[in-house]
């Protein structure tokens, strides 16, 4: 499928006077881990992507702060070495999947969210543990009370802008029993639709919606859970997210971003944000065809590491994976616009969580032979190769 390796790419930018890479984060400069405050980000990755200032920035349903935030992770790869404030070596970008904003000296803006919102999400950890002990207590009879408590606890990402259910702590201590890693993936999703819903009733119907990770797609703006399967958990993560905030509209936050720095003017407006995009893709590409100017537009590199492609039953495929939208978004933002743009897919099936993997010569569970997503680079030695390559491209094409 790919016909570029990480040097063609590096040679193709060396050419580039205009370009901008958005990537991802768990899983392509940090391996995926089972328990988010354990994760590790190389010092080294951190200052090579400040040497890419205005070239470079991130876009990731995670977030930027709180304890399970990457500023964290920042701040202890530097501990005793930088000061990530004043030094500018925070990563720059979009998170929260598009609504969290920050530069590279960690100031932090939430562009088009609303105060009601931000309470709803700040009430939702403690719905959420009192749903988890009442749904999954009965599915673990063996467990002590000591043991759940624990799990339930790892299990809740008290993430400011996208409370989480993140089951990997129990399919880890569940391995190899499907049934009930099923069970789990389905009341932990019965109870975030419920809270889902509760939102809707008390006046906010618009405001927030699931992000499954993995997925199978969607359905009628629905997305659909990647059931556990023997080798393969599916689904692990359950996202309560604000409507908007998601990667495709993000990556045009970005694009007008850039193109504002560089000229003065943001061909989509001073105020766009990701929540005030169209939700449609094609709307998406439309608007970038009407307003931004051919010779102002970069080349885009987009990586990621998280797409999904299954049989339907029907002889079709039901395609996801939350970096899918705005690689595809990426990829096909090229052809209007007279670009190679490129799209760079990294290997996370070594990390703690199950995960197809590159080396399959036919990408099962990620592609399929009708995939309209096709990755010009594949990095099979998964971070730990990307990050090597990475230093390699800030060294040479870096301030």
């Amino acid at each position: 499928m790919a016909n570029l390796s990480l040097e063609a790419l590096l040679e193709e930018l060396r050419h580039q006077q205009d370009w901008l890479m958005v990537q991802d984060l768990d899983g392509v400069c940090m391996p995926l881990v089972l328990d988010p405050l354990t994760r590790v980000m190389p010092a080294a990755y951190i200052r090579s992507a400040a040497r890419l200032q205005g070239r470079f920035c991130v876009l990731t349903n995670g977030e930027h702060a709180g304890l399970r935030g990457v500023n964290p992770l920042v701040e202890r790869a530097l501990a005793g070495i930088a000061d990530p404030a004043n030094e500018g070596l925070y990563l720059p970008g979009l998170a929260a999947g598009g609504v969290q904003r920050q530069d590279r000296f960690g100031q932090i803006t939430y562009p088009g969210i609303s105060d009601a919102e931000l309470a709803t999400l700040d009430a939702l950890p403690a719905k959420i543990l009192e749903g988890l002990r009442e749904q999954l207590t009965p599915l673990l009879p063996e467990l002590s009370e000591a043991e759940r408590k624990a799990l339930y606890e790892r299990t809740i990402l008290a993430n400011p802008l996208s409370p989480t259910i993140n089951l990997n702590a129990l399919f880890s201590r569940f391995s190899g029993d499907v049934e009930r890693q099923l069970l789990l993936q389905q009341r932990s999703l019965a109870l975030m639709q419920t809270l889902l819903a509760q939102a809707e009733a008390d006046g906010q119907e618009a405001c927030f919606f699931l992000h499954l990770a993995p997925n199978l797609g969607s359905s009628d703006g629905v997305e659909l859970p990647k059931p556990a399967t023997p080798g393969n958990v599916g689904t692990t993560d359950v996202q309560f997210m604000l409507r908007g905030a998601v990667k495709e509209a993000g990556l045009l936050a970005l694009i007008n971003q850039h193109i504002a720095k560089r000229t003065g003017t943001a061909p989509l407006g001073e105020d766009f944000n990701a929540r005030s995009a169209p939700a449609d893709h094609a709307q998406l590409l439309e608007l970038c065809q009407r307003n931004i100017p051919i010779e102002q537009m970069p080349l885009l590199v987009g990586v990621g590491d998280t797409i999904t492609s299954e049989p339907d039953g029907q002889g079709g495929w039901r395609r996801g994976g939350s970096d899918r939208g705005f690689l595809t978004l990426l990829q096909e933002l090229g052809h209007p616009f007279g670009r190679s743009n490129r799209v760079v897919l990294v290997d996370s099936s070594a990390g703690e969580v199950d995960r197809p993997s590159l080396q399959d010569p036919e990408l099962k569970g990620l592609s399929d032979p009708e995939d309209p997503l096709k990755p010009d680079v594949l990095v099979p030695g998964g971070p730990d190769a990307y990050v090597a390559w990475f230093k390699q491209l800030a060294t040479e094409l870096g301030a």
